[in-house]
């Protein structure tokens, strides 16, 4: 597919970034909606800044994309520099990524944490659209991610997956990998899920939890057994929620 400037208006490119995958697409934005392929690279080992700007270049021309380009990244991203590696090459820190990735492909990228990307997605297109107050987005995969919106305003950054609970990193016990890490069931691992959830209630006040990664797809399964005060959704952009997201920032 080619995009040409000319019949581009109204739409931006987003690629989504991921541990083991890195996922691209041309997006309408003002639907959210996919208007390509949502092509995927798998993510190269090492995840060198190098070599992931190489993948990156490749998602690019492979939808014949000449504009700007938005980037959900799985870490803190602070005007375009990493500064974090919780679950990424730790050869990324420091490194400034919006000119990476721009010098790689001759035109403007604009990174963005990949939580709180798929938070813009939710509460522009999805599960949040229209809500007001504060609204936690909570990805549960590899890690926690988190986005934390008030009155729809995004406060970058917040990586709530890393809140010291009992003594651990609160990823390390709540996360998705750790249920299969641990070979818990899903209503044991749904309990540890309900503390985290009561611990970032009790320090955030938040009206609505909106809750995406792998396990958002399998609701059923364990939400049922959690109970908290606040309110909570399943995500609904499922895995377009990083694209779209990147989309709405790129330059």
């Amino acid at each position: 597919m080619t995009t040409s400037t000319n019949d581009r208006a109204g739409q931006a490119f987003g690629i989504d970034i991921g541990g083991s995958g890195m996922k691209a697409a041309v997006v309408d934005l003002s639907t959210g909606e996919l208007l390509s392929d949502r092509f995927r690279i798998a993510t190269p080992q090492p995840a060198t800044p190098e070599a992931m700007a190489e993948v990156v270049v490749e998602l690019v021309r492979h939808h014949g994309w000449d504009g700007g380009v938005g980037c959900a990244f799985p870490a803190v991203v602070r005007n375009g520099v990493v500064e974090s590696a919780a679950n990424i090459d730790t050869s990324w820190i420091d490194v400034d990524a919006d000119k990476l990735f721009t010098d790689a492909l001759g035109s403007g990228v604009r990174m963005i944490n990949d939580a709180d990307a798929a938070g813009l997605a939710e509460v522009r297109f999805g599960a949040a659209a229209g809500r007001t107050g504060v609204v936690m987005m909570l990805t549960f995969g590899t890690g926690i991610g988190s986005g934390l919106f008030i009155d729809g305003v995004l406060v970058p950054n917040t990586e709530l997956g890393h809140l010291e609970l009992d003594g651990h990193d609160a990823e390390s016990r709540a996360a998705a990998s750790a249920r299969k890490r641990h070979d818990w069931s899903w209503s044991h691992w749904s309990k540890k899920v309900e503390h985290y959830l009561r611990h970032v209630e009790a320090l955030f006040s938040p009206d609505l939890f909106v809750v995406g990664g792998g396990v958002s797809k399998h609701p059923h399964k364990w939400l049922d057994h959690i109970s908290i005060d606040t309110e909570i959704q399943v995500a609904s952009m499922a895995n377009n929620a990083g694209i779209v997201g990147a989309a709405l920032v790129a330059p």
